[in-house]
């Protein structure tokens, strides 16, 4: 199949806008860099990479007669806040297991940012102690069976969404998107740089990106602090993409390109390249980044261009997947 053979429910705007960083491209002295804004891509509750994801996934639960989109992330989730804004929007309830992934002593963790709107939206929270993991989590598994047993028609939703069978296909025809999207702007971009953690986002452009006549790098920056697993779930997931797709070819293992050295120790953990990262962004460009996710890939992005591994003649698109709301949780950082 073709990625046009999917049933695919619009939730965003269109095309996400792809601008320039001419301030940051001089200050770093390199490459020239631009950014694709997935956190300006729908009016649902401030968007973000998982709304691209849920618009091949909503068809499904529809389909299934589901009445309730059962997920999971930790306390300051993009992707849970995501699902509540994606299931009232289509009717349908939200369960939501919210685990404690991030060792960060702010006492409003649980109440403010992501987690307040998912509430406004009308999400069923059920806090957990549980720690970070990538992997199917117990605690989801039995919110599935509580809704169940509660009578509902639940549908299962892996934190993510990457773990779903249809988890890459968002970010498959994002590359697509790129590519017109080049055509129209009259510009190359042969890099690519998205912060991995649970992988689909990455895994799907990978896929989407394999098809195309020009070849390009995909450079995932890790955000787990889990290497080895991150970098294995997005293979798994990008191999999987393409075969959904029709790439008639297998993906090479060069293509998995996931890098470590800016996540840090644990994950959402914020570090001195995070920081610098967040306040170049902000002071050159005006374009807000979170400290879990973003940050930590505009950090690779940076290093990446002033040691001229990416050389000086790349154009570079970076991937901003959203997730500023999470700043609120992290108020001690920019007193």
């Amino acid at each position: 199949m073709a990625i046009t053979d999917f049933e695919r429910y619009p939730l965003t705007f269109g095309p996400s806008p792809i601008h320039d960083l001419p301030r940051l491209s001089r200050h770093l002295g390199g490459a020239t860099i631009w950014a694709k804004r997935e956190d300006c891509n729908s009016g649902l509750a401030f968007g973000g990479n998982k709304t691209r994801k849920l618009e091949y996934i909503v068809p499904d639960a529809i389909a299934q007669g589901a009445d309730t989109l059962v997920s999971i992330g930790g306390y300051q989730s993009n992707h849970t806040r995501q699902v509540a804004a994606v299931a009232a929007k289509i009717g349908m309830k939200a369960r939501l297991v919210q685990e404690n992934w991030v060792d960060w002593p702010d006492p409003l963790s649980d109440r403010v940012g992501n987690i307040q709107l998912s509430r406004i939206m009308g999400a069923d929270v059920r806090l957990d102690k549980a720690g970070f993991d990538i992997g199917i989590r117990s605690s989801w598994e039995q919110a599935i069976k509580d809704v169940e047993e509660s009578g509902g028609k639940p549908y299962p939703i892996p934190a993510g969404a990457s773990e779903h069978h249809l988890g890459g296909l968002g970010f498959a025809n994002w590359a697509y998107e790129v590519e017109r999207q080049e055509k129209e702007l009259g510009i190359f971009f042969d890099t690519i740089i998205v912060c991995t953690v649970t992988g689909s986002t990455h895994a799907g452009m990978i896929a989407g990106f394999a098809g195309q006549d020009h070849p390009r790098r995909v450079i995932g920056i890790d955000a787990s602090a889990t290497i080895e697993k991150t970098r294995d779930q997005v293979g798994r997931i990008a191999r999987h993409t393409a075969e959904l797709i029709g790439l008639d070819r297998e993906l090479r293992d060069e293509e998995i390109d996931v890098r470590e050295g800016w996540a840090g120790d644990h994950y959402g953990i914020p570090v001195e390249s995070t920081m610098e990262a967040i306040r170049l962004s902000g002071s050159l460009e005006g374009m807000i980044i979170d400290p879990v996710y973003e940050g930590k890939s505009m950090a690779g992005l940076i290093e990446l261009v002033r040691t001229k591994e990416i050389p000086a003649t790349s154009n570079v698109l970076y991937a901003h997947l959203g997730g500023q709301l999470a700043l609120n949780a992290y108020s001690g950082l920019f007193r």
